[in-house]
């Protein structure tokens, strides 16, 4: 706890650190938002609709940068982890959750970290995993997706490393 009687140092190095803490907690429930979204988007094209999309295909391309099925089999279960994902992320944020919350969050920075990788290789002209994808995946990676992961496992990364809140003031 801070009071008059500590010396100026000390409280403005512990008034930076809980500015810090707050940053952190802000970053993942941005993060845990992100990932709650990206559930819902997932449970929504289980209805089979296509939004922003014409037909199936043309999501799948433009998200995907291939051909797969938006059928409920397959969108539905990437709905459930992305929702315990946002869960532990937004516990993480908190402080709360303990290890299991620490590893959840790790999986996404390790996730969100390799597709950011993936998408700055395509950005430069490789066409692996993506031969089929057209303009509109290229232009969603390049401005929308890559930038996304990019700072979202930055976040993820800063969650795990701290401050938190409660651990801010002595």
């Amino acid at each position: 706890m801070v009071d008059i009687t500590t010396p100026r140092a000390e409280r403005a190095h512990i008034v930076r650190r809980v500015r810090q803490a707050v940053v952190t907690r802000r970053a993942g429930q941005a993060l845990a938002g992100l990932l709650g979204a990206d559930g819902l988007a997932h449970l929504y094209w289980a209805t089979g609709a296509t939004w922003p999309a014409g037909d199936s295909r043309t999501l799948s391309l433009a998200v995907l940068g291939r051909e797969v099925p938006f059928s409920a089999p397959i969108v539905l279960p990437l709905a459930a982890v992305l929702f315990t994902a946002s869960v532990a992320v937004g516990l993480r944020a908190y402080g709360r959750g303990g290890r299991q919350a620490a590893l959840v969050t790790a999986a996404v920075l390790a996730v969100l970290g390799i597709r950011a990788l993936a998408g700055i290789g395509w950005a430069l002209g490789l066409e692996v995993g993506i031969e089929a994808a057209g303009p509109a995946f290229h232009r969603l990676n390049l401005l929308l997706y890559t930038p996304l992961c990019l700072g979202f496992a930055w976040t993820a990364l800063r969650l795990l490393r701290g401050p938190h809140p409660e651990k801010a003031c002595p």
